[in-house]
C-alpha cells in the first residue's frame, strides 16, 4: 500500500493552448495561478489545492500527468522504493518538484505509459476565493480509456493500493483511494487516452448555472444533466476547445464503512446510466469525444511527437 491520499490535479498537453486557457478562466470558473512560464498555465479551484488543472503547449493533445497526494516526504520516498521493487519505470526520482506549487514528489509511468505524480508538501491557497456564480472546488475524478481493463485495474489495486468500488459490467471499473466512490476510473476501449475530467461543484444549483455559462459561450452540453447509478453523482458533460471532455459533478457517493463495502456490478442500461431518465445513455458523438485520440504517452521516445515537429 503506497498511502495515496487524494487526487490533486491533472495536466494536459494541447495544441489549442490559448483558446483552451481562456475557456477555463472565463467560462468554466477556474482562476489562473500566476506563473512566469510561457508554455504552461496553471488553474486553481475554490478549494485550497494549489492547482487542479495545468495546460502544456504542444503539437499533439494528450495526457501530461495525473497527480495524487501523499502525507509527507517519507511517504514519497517509501513509494519510490516500493515501485522500484516492483519494476515500475520511475520517470522522475523523488525530489523537489519544478512545477508551480512546488512540493516534494516523484513521477512514474504506469503500464500504458501514463505519467503519474505522487507528491506531498505542495503549497496551498489560504487567500479568500473570489466567488463567481459557479465555483469548481476541486478535481472530483478522472476517467481514462484503456486497451486492457483487467491489466490496468490489477496494477492500480495491487501496486498502487487503490480499491475497486464498483464495476459497470466489464466495461468500466471505479477505483478509490479514500472514502469517495472513485478518484480514477478506467473504461475499456481500443486505446489508452483521456476519457473525461470531472470538476466538483457544491450543489445542483451551481451545476445548472454552469450549464448556462457554457451555453452563453456558444457551446452545448455533450451529455446531461442527469444522475449516474455508480457513484450516484449528478453530472453534465461538455467538450472544451481542445477536444477534451470535462464534467461538472456534485454529490458523489461516500463509502461509510470500508470494512463492509463490497464492489457491485452495475448493468449498462439507460435507467442506471441516468437515474433521472432525462439524459439517457450518451449519444454516439459523446462516446466518440470520450474516446479521444490514441495516447501512447509523451515521455522519452514519444516526446518529440507531442512537443516537437513530428
Amino acid at each position: 500500500m503506497l498511502g495515496i491520499t487524494h487526487l490533486r490535479h491533472i495536466s494536459l498537453i494541447t495544441p489549442n493552448f490559448d483558446e483552451q486557457a481562456k475557456f477555463y478562466e472565463e467560462v468554466w470558473g477556474l482562476d489562473k495561478v500566476d506563473d512566469e512560464a510561457e508554455d504552461v498555465v496553471y488553474f486553481r479551484g475554490a478549494g485550497p489545492e494549489h492547482h487542479i488543472l495545468s495546460l502544456h503547449k504542444g503539437t499533439k493533445r494528450g495526457l501530461h500527468h495525473i497527480a495524487f497526494g501523499m502525507v509527507d516526504k517519507n511517504a514519497v520516498d517509501r513509494a519510490a522504493e516500493i515501485l522500484a521493487s516492483k519494476g515500475v519505470r520511475i520517470v522522475q526520482q523523488p525530489g523537489y518538484l519544478d512545477e508551480a506549487g512546488a512540493g516534494y514528489g516523484l513521477r512514474f509511468a504506469d503500464p500504458e505509459n501514463r505519467v503519474i505524480e505522487l507528491s506531498a508538501w505542495v503549497e496551498v491557497h489560504t487567500s479568500i476565493w473570489n466567488k463567481k456564480n459557479v465555483d469548481p472546488v476541486k478535481l472530483n475524478h478522472v476517467v481514462m480509456n484503456t486497451h486492457n481493463l483487467d491489466m490496468i485495474v490489477e496494477f492500480y489495486t495491487d501496486v498502487l493500493g487503490f480499491k475497486v468500488t464498483d464495476w459497470s459490467e466489464h466495461q468500466m471499473s471505479f477505483l478509490r483511494c479514500n472514502r469517495k466512490h472513485h478518484s480514477i476510473a478506467f473504461n475499456q476501449d481500443k486505446h489508452a487516452s483521456v476519457n473525461h475530467i470531472a470538476y466538483e461543484v457544491d450543489s445542483v444549483d451551481e451545476l445548472m448555472r454552469g450549464i448556462g455559462n457554457v451555453r452563453k459561450a456558444g457551446l452545448q452540453e455533450l451529455w446531461g444533466p442527469g444522475r449516474h447509478g455508480p457513484g450516484n453523482n449528478i453530472f453534465c458533460y461538455f467538450q472544451d476547445p481542445g477536444g477534451f471532455v470535462m464534467e461538472y459533478t456534485c454529490y458523489l457517493e461516500t463509502i461509510e464503512d470500508e470494512n463492509e463495502w463490497r464492489a457491485r456490478v452495475w448493468k449498462r442500461v439507460p435507467h442506471l446510466m441516468d437515474q433521472w431518465g432525462i439524459a439517457g445513455p450518451p449519444k454516439p458523438e459523446a462516446r466518440k469525444a470520450m474516446g479521444g485520440d490514441p495516447d501512447p504517452g509523451w515521455i522519452e521516445e514519444n516526446a518529440e511527437v507531442y512537443f516537437g515537429t513530428k
